[in-house]
């Protein structure tokens, strides 16, 4: 449900690829934002108390009806992001699939679970469990406006708590009407409702004591307002920030997929992607064949709106200038446009630009671009690729193309980032078993699998003596028979010398 009252202004939501307006929303003030958290924490009893089967069950359901409004659905993130239909279905489809694996995996990662208690309590059965937080701020993101936050609310909700969502303005229809499908399926309480507005309506809902946690997706700027509004009472936040993700081509890759690969990261979602590439590195032997298939795709794109268009406009106006900045910076200082070039920011568009010969110390290999560029970079070995792309305060993702396993994994090991992935692109995402997050300015926490159910739970030991031992070693009545007793046998156990 989306908040109003007598007090609140409202905003529009624009297509950004023709002005028009696509509705007008409420911007909600801190006290609309108490009074949706209020109704959070009142509805988080019961959602614990359900349990994780009937929990379960009303996941699922919201799942199904997602799928059942999935054309709705990528009809308007098409209609506030611009990007193509094709692209806001497929986005929909691994929103949909990382629900399905959040309701049916949270017993098994968070319920109670046995835990050997060790000799010097073996008097004792352990368990350990996970129990839900309360209530979890979601800010999300507006270039997969479904998709994103999705990793932070399915599972929230699947380990037990309520969620109050915060779209970002440039696409707040999509969170309402997120909203209104779960309402649809879970009626008796508001487990997730949606505050729409611009940054102050973000900054109180990170601020307000009533929340437990905040799940933010966004910059790295924003990221450290967010983090020091949750300051205020010491709320934890999980904080998924930009990145400048390299793409790495070995000398014995296969290019023609490695070419398709780099582009399609580079370019899709007119580059607004945290986890798209920016940067490509590629062995000395082959790099001249690489970018020859490169630039022969690249010069085949076309932005628009349109159902043939191959990506759509910049989605936020703002982004226009860095985007022009970076590539002006690079020709500066000595790169070269192989395809396209300052003249390629059509506004709201920007078609397709290659650029070649970059310095390293270039805004367009430090800074995070967020358009359809790419760089491309001439090493001398992995080693060197390895080197070069880890020279960055980022390290959310990146991607490897080799035909040798085991220096893919070598590489990939050694990447600094929080995925990896080899021999296609981001294929990590679409699983929803493994942890998605970055590290350095890329932000910290996970989301996605057992790592992403467990951010939004907190662990309780539990210990229960069965039976007492002949020496108590923490009371007053200890001797010191007892401890000489309890010496000898750590003596015993731990006081060994190990060989290599």
């Amino acid at each position: 449900m989306t908040v109003a009252t007598e007090r609140s202004t409202t905003f529009d939501s624009l297509n950004p690829a023709t002005g028009e307006v696509v509705a007008e929303h409420p911007i909600s003030d801190a006290e609309d934002v108490a009074a949706v958290l209020g109704r959070a924490r009142e509805a988080a009893g019961w959602w614990r108390e359900l349990g994780w089967k009937e929990r379960r069950v009303r996941l699922l359901n919201a799942k199904g009806a997602l799928t059942r409004n999935l054309s709705r659905m990528a009809e308007l993130i098409h209609q506030e992001t611009g990007k193509p239909v094709q692209d806001a279905q497929l986005e929909t489809i691994m929103a949909i699939t990382h629900l399905d694996w959040a309701a049916r995996n949270a017993q098994k990662v968070l319920g109670p679970r046995n835990v050997f208690p060790g000799m010097m309590a073996v008097n004792n059965k352990c368990v350990l469990e996970y129990q839900p937080l309360g209530v979890v701020g979601v800010i999300g993101p507006w270039n997969y406006p479904i998709f994103t936050p999705m990793g932070s609310i399915a599972y929230a909700l699947a380990a037990g708590n309520t969620v109050v969502f915060k779209p970002s303005e440039f696409t707040p229809g999509v969170g309402v009407l997120l909203a209104e499908i779960f309402a649809g399926v879970v009626p008796e309480q508001p487990v997730l409702q949606v505050v729409t507005g611009l940054g102050e309506t973000g900054a109180a809902l990170a601020s307000s004591p009533l929340v437990d946690k905040i799940a933010f997706t966004g910059s790295g700027p924003t990221a450290k307002k967010v983090m020091a509004a949750c300051a205020q009472n010491l709320t934890p936040i999980v904080a998924e920030c930009g990145g400048k993700d390299a793409c790495i081509i070995d000398a014995d890759a296969d290019l023609d997929r490695a070419a398709d690969a780099a582009l399609w990261g580079a370019m899709s979602n007119a580059g607004q992607t945290c986890i798209g590439v920016e940067r490509v590195y590629v062995v000395d032997e082959v790099y001249d064949a690489f970018l020859s298939r490169l630039t022969e795709k690249a010069r085949d794109l076309r932005p628009g709106f349109d159902r043939e268009a191959a990506y759509g406009p910049i989605t936020m106006p703002g982004q226009l200038d860095i985007i022009e900045r970076h590539i002006k910076d690079a020709l500066d200082k000595g790169g070269k446009a192989v395809v396209g070039g300052p003249e390629s920011v059509r506004k709201p568009y920007v078609e397709p630009v290659v650029l070649t010969d970059v310095p390293d110390d270039s805004a367009a290999v430090c800074e995070e671009t967020f358009g359809p560029t790419i760089t491309v970079h001439r090493v001398a070995s992995l080693d060197e690729a390895v080197e070069k792309a880890n020279a960055s305060s980022y390290g959310l993702a990146g991607t490897i193309f080799s035909g040798s396993r085991t220096r893919a994994m070598e590489a990939a090991r050694r990447l600094r980032s929080g995925m990896t992935s080899i021999n296609a692109f981001a294929t990590f995402a679409v699983v929803a078993a493994l942890p998605f997050g970055g590290v350095g300015e890329s932000g910290f926490g996970r989301i996605h699998g057992p790592d992403g159910l467990r951010e939004f739970a907190r662990p309780k030991a539990i210990t229960r003596q069965r039976f007492a031992l002949p020496m108590n070693l923490t009371s007053f009545q200890r001797t010191e028979k007892d401890m000489a007793t309890v010496l000898n046998m750590i003596n015993f156990l731990h006081g060994k010398r190990y060989k290599r």
